[in-house]
């Protein structure tokens, strides 16, 4: 008995495509476009499982990044490749957060108000006089 082939209708992305470390943080939209993706990459501010790579590194499934994103750090984990931007729906199914990662960053947020309530700010921006007397008070 030949029993006919069946082949499961796979996009591409689900598909073990090899992709580029920078396009994948560009379709997972951690980054606005892959030229910027490429420059945090190659400023060390994305590791790959643990240790500085390349913008062309082959991304592949179960593998942990850490991204730093303004003050903090995310720990993902890549559970999905793709090499096309899509919405951001399916930007979320291509990596999990890591448990701890989450609540760092919730303290961390924590943290910065209540320290903001602690650093002074003006109500409103210092006038042409106001900004001469405070850059005097700095050259003294």
């Amino acid at each position: 008995m030949n029993r006919p082939k069946v082949t499961e209708n796979k996009s591409k992305s689900e598909q073990s495509v090899p992709v580029r470390l920078d396009k994948w943080l560009w379709a997972a939209r951690f980054y606005k476009n892959r030229s910027l993706a490429r420059e945090m990459i190659e400023g060390g501010k994305v590791q790959y499982n643990g240790q500085r790579s390349k913008p062309g590194k082959t991304v592949e499934i179960g593998a942990l990044l850490t991204i730093r994103q303004g003050t903090d750090d995310k720990q993902v984990i890549v559970t999905k490749l793709a090499d096309k931007r899509g919405n951001a729906t399916m930007a979320a199914e291509l990596y999990t957060e890591t448990e701890q990662s989450i609540k760092k960053r919730q303290f961390n947020a924590e943290a910065r108000k209540v320290n903001a309530l602690y650093s002074p700010r003006p109500d409103s921006k210092p006038d042409k006089k106001q900004r001469r007397e405070l850059i005097r008070a700095k050259h003294q």
